[in-house]
């Protein structure tokens, strides 16, 4: 934990920082009611030890002041003239526990326990809220209840690494639903009720990057006007997914890998050495053997971070998957547009059956949600997809299961003919068949009626 000691006794301060720092954990001071407020605003402490009398400032006045800065710090008031009176008055104003100067190390211990049991029901609240937050922003993807063979292997793995403390590698491509596995992997660990933080690693630049991750001090580099305590921080005793690792700087590498080695790291611009207990999940859709080769990923991270490796299988290889993942989507999509749209019709359940989706899990919900938005009828129809779906254009030369492809051993004619047919079957007008084969409408209304197509 993380505490600022308040005291404008520069002996007693520098004395409960020493105890505190012998206990394992993190003391800043402050020696006035100014600093200490400048320092709650910079800076996120778990606890702040207030001393009652602070000079021209008193404590307990202190107290609201502090609580304004920032909602719900325990605030553990101490004083040599302590009485059950300025307790009370303590605990009235907003702090959560009262200590008398000077304090035994055994009582520092039942007030850290306390501490420690207030700093995990308010991080349980955040982590609640964000969840909250996330479910009514975002487009939640299927549940983990795979049917084909390939994703109940994957499962398995996962479930059974969930409960060890092992790092996890994902490989598969973009979209494949990762972050999903990575998820379902912390919700099934011992971890489930801690937090679960996600870094995405090719989002920002490498000062940025670093930052979010370790965090920074005040001054670190242009921009950083106040400190910052970063994603491995947040993560304190849960899970820090590292999302497209393949793509991390090869400067932050080396302190990654000290990260999963030691437990240690320093924020950016500061020289103290601080300890987490985080369990380290990384994704990619890279060749993390072919980075290493390249010089582009360092060896000894690739084999601490592979230590479990499974690979998520695309879309393609998951036909049974699909249909009940668009199904998934066109209610969540429903609801979320407030569109009465509760199915897809034959004709559009095989399109998406047939078609490889190339962009996989993302694709797919892409493709759902403008469907359910365009449509006018109560089930998603055919028309209501992409032409490219329609006509299966993921595999090039293949439309639908026709038989006949370029560079068969047939006839122009032949070709030129079920091409057509199979057009005009996906499309719903014929201006719109025409405009696909780049005729147009008479020259396509001749070669119907050459071709005695109805």
């Amino acid at each position: 934990m993380d505490f600022l000691v308040v005291d404008d006794d520069q002996i007693f301060r520098e004395a409960t920082c020493l105890l505190i720092e012998e206990e394992g954990h993190f003391a800043a001071s402050a020696s006035n009611g100014d600093v200490a407020l400048e320092r709650v605003r910079e800076d996120k402490f778990d606890a702040v030890l207030l001393d009652l009398h602070l000079g021209r400032h008193n404590g307990l006045t202190l107290i609201p002041q502090l609580l304004k800065v920032r909602p719900n710090l325990p605030i553990v008031m101490f004083s040599a003239q302590g009485t059950v009176k300025t307790a009370v008055q303590a605990l009235h104003q907003g702090a959560v526990d009262f200590l008398e100067k000077p304090f035994t190390r055994d009582q520092f211990h039942a007030v850290l326990a306390r501490l420690r049991r207030l700093s995990e029901m308010g991080q349980k609240i955040e982590r609640l809220e964000q969840e909250v937050k996330e479910v009514q922003s975002q487009s939640p993807e299927p549940l983990i209840d795979f049917e084909t063979p390939v994703m109940r292997a994957v499962m398995d793995v996962l479930q059974r690494a969930a409960k060890s403390n092992a790092s996890v590698l994902i490989l598969g491509e973009s979209g494949t639903g990762k972050s999903v596995a990575a998820r379902a992997l912390h919700a099934q660990s011992n971890l489930a009720d801690r937090p679960f933080v996600t870094v995405s690693c090719p989002a920002l630049s490498k000062e940025l990057l670093e930052s979010q991750l370790f965090g920074h001090v005040r001054g670190a580099f242009t921009g950083a006007m106040r400190d910052h305590w970063g994603k491995v921080k947040a993560a304190e005793g849960g899970t820090l997914f590292l999302d497209e690792i393949g793509d991390l700087p090869l400067e932050i590498q080396p302190k990654l890998l000290r990260l999963l080695q030691e437990k240690e790291y320093e924020r950016l611009g500061e020289t103290i050495t601080r300890r987490s207990d985080v369990r380290i999940v990384a994704a990619t859709n890279r060749d993390l053997k072919k980075r290493v080769a390249e010089g582009a990923f360092r060896e000894d991270l690739y084999y601490r971070l592979n230590v479990i490796t499974v690979e998520m299988p695309p879309l393609r290889a998951r036909p049974k998957d699909v249909l009940r993942f668009a199904e998934h989507y066109v209610r969540h999509c429903a609801t979320q547009f407030g569109r009465t749209v509760d199915g897809l019709t034959d004709e559009a359940a095989e399109c998406i059956r047939r078609y490889s989706w190339p962009g996989n899990l993302r694709e797919l919900r892409n493709t759902i949600e403008r469907a359910v938005i365009l449509t006018h009828e109560k089930k998603i129809t055919a028309a209501d997809l992409p032409i490219e779906i329609r006509l299966n254009e993921s595999a090039p030369g293949a439309l639908l299961d026709a038989p006949l492809q370029t560079g068969a051993m047939v006839s122009l004619a032949t070709l030129e003919e079920q091409h057509i047919r199979r057009v005009l079957e996906v499309t719903s007008s014929m201006n719109e068949a025409a405009e696909i084969l780049g005729i147009d409408q008479a020259t396509l209304y001749r070669k119907r009626k050459k071709m005695g197509i109805k």
